[in-house]
């Protein structure tokens, strides 16, 4: 699938466009995705490996592990494939260009609505070496995964408490706990436990907090707009 930019978004549905990320929070063994093209193409070659069942031969294919970040920015082709357990942050938009869907069929012997031509206008054809996002793995501080006009997102990799000044911020504050369980206080007294597959948003009134972990390691996505 693939996502318009907000300019072809405002332009077709008056709506806005879709960027988005992924981090690999867990993944069986040999699971895969895809992001983005492997070789040039051209919008015309790219409808005719639609229709005859070879679009993913030129898409960049990688096998996946747990921390595993890509950025996924309006225009990229990408998919996911069986065994990936990942979280996804998104620009809030509900448009999605169905490209290919491996001919599946559903239990009437169907298949899913495809969106081929709207994609072509919509899909960015550049090719990149590497579509993955690399970063640094620090423990007990934040690391800054992506930083782009819809969202930032950190990772937090702890084992110690952590405090969070949230005063110059103008927005919520998202946490997802993927790993472990830890304690949020903030400014105002309210506590609560997180603990992994929760989430919790903080209003942007919110000043500061403290997470302290509960026992063992923690792992946070941190986002905000």
């Amino acid at each position: 699938q693939v996502h318009p930019t907000d300019e072809l978004a405002k332009k077709r549905h008056n709506s806005m466009g879709k960027t988005e990320m992924w981090y690999v929070v867990d993944a069986d063994q040999g699971a895969k995705l895809r992001s983005g093209f492997s070789e040039q193409i051209t919008p015309k070659e790219y409808k005719e490996r639609v229709l005859n069942n070879t679009i993913t031969d030129v898409l960049q294919e990688y096998e996946i592990h747990p921390g595993d970040v890509f950025f996924l920015p309006a225009g990229r082709v990408h998919s996911i494939g069986a065994g990936a357990f990942i979280a996804e942050i998104q620009q809030t938009s509900d448009i999605t260009y169905r490209i290919y869907d491996f001919n599946r069929k559903d239990a009437n012997g169907k298949t899913r609505e495809l969106h081929t031509d709207l994609a072509r206008e919509a899909i960015n054809y550049e090719v990149l070496d590497d579509y993955r996002t690399k970063y640094d793995a620090v423990k007990d501080e934040p690391v800054e995964l992506v930083a782009c006009p819809y969202f930032t997102t950190s990772l937090y990799d702890m084992t110690e408490e952590i405090s969070c000044d949230y005063s110059e911020l103008d927005s919520f504050v998202i946490f997802i706990c993927m790993e472990g369980a830890c304690k949020m206080r903030d400014n105002e007294g309210h506590e609560l436990t997180v603990s992994a597959g929760e989430s919790i948003l903080l209003p942007a009134t919110t000043q500061d907090i403290i997470i302290t972990p509960e026992g063992g390691n923690v792992k946070l996505l941190e986002t905000y707009v």
